[in-house]
């Protein structure tokens, strides 16, 4: 899925550099550079939720086959299932990260996709054009997926016990030789200011770039 999303995105690479001219050399840093900071984006809210999910599992048979789970939490789309009643800021950030991947106005991924579809038309290129839009609507079809599990449904995470944590106790020895067992559970999650503050930034470019965009 996440694969043919991404050949979409290719595809609209591909189509800025094959046509020669100012505005399509243009289309095609403006396009790379959104894409860049998007992928950026969705990278570290995935390790974000990740972290998140790490008190938590699933209860079905994909979920426990996974290979390695502790050290890549996120595998699967359906561990994203009713993620937004979890945590909806972060549900929210990623929302908008896909929905400017599916070039919905007036994310900056409409623009990009825009600037690049200009360039092309402008240029006689009308047959790649139309591919390329007919890709991105498919890819969008892909990407309202995630979304739909995130949103649309409940979540199906239950809390660990402290024997599914047993691996991950940390002990902590204290004053007169005793010492106190702490399991993730009796801590909450919270996002570190670097990952915090990046998201935050991100987020609000892909959504307020209507107000920043001069052309």
């Amino acid at each position: 899925m996440l694969a043919y999303s991404t050949i979409s995105h290719l595809g609209f690479i591909l189509l800025a550099l094959s046509v020669s001219s100012i505005e399509s050399t243009q289309a095609f840093i403006f396009y790379l550079i959104q894409y860049s900071f998007s992928n950026l984006n969705v990278f570290i809210i995935l390790i974000t939720i990740g972290f998140s999910l790490y008190g938590y599992g699933l209860n079905n048979k994909e979920y426990k086959n996974l290979l390695d789970i502790n050290n890549s939490p996120v595998q699967l789309i359906s561990q994203l299932k009713g993620y937004f009643y979890i945590n909806p800021l972060l549900s929210l950030s990623l929302a908008i990260t896909i929905f400017s991947f599916a070039g919905i106005p007036p994310l900056v991924g409409f623009f990009a996709k825009q600037m690049v579809l200009s360039a092309a038309l402008d240029n006689g290129y009308i047959f790649l054009s139309l591919i390329a839009i007919l890709t991105s609507v498919v890819g969008a079809v892909y990407y309202l997926n995630i979304i739909k599990e995130i949103f649309f449904y409940s979540p199906g995470h239950k809390l660990k016990t402290a024997e599914d944590l047993i691996h991950n106790i940390d002990i902590k020895f204290e004053g007169h030789g005793k010492s106190t067992i702490s399991s993730p559970l009796s801590s909450a999650y919270t996002i570190s200011s670097p990952f915090s503050i990046t998201i935050s930034i991100i987020t609000i470019v892909i959504l307020l770039f209507i107000f920043m965009n001069k052309e």
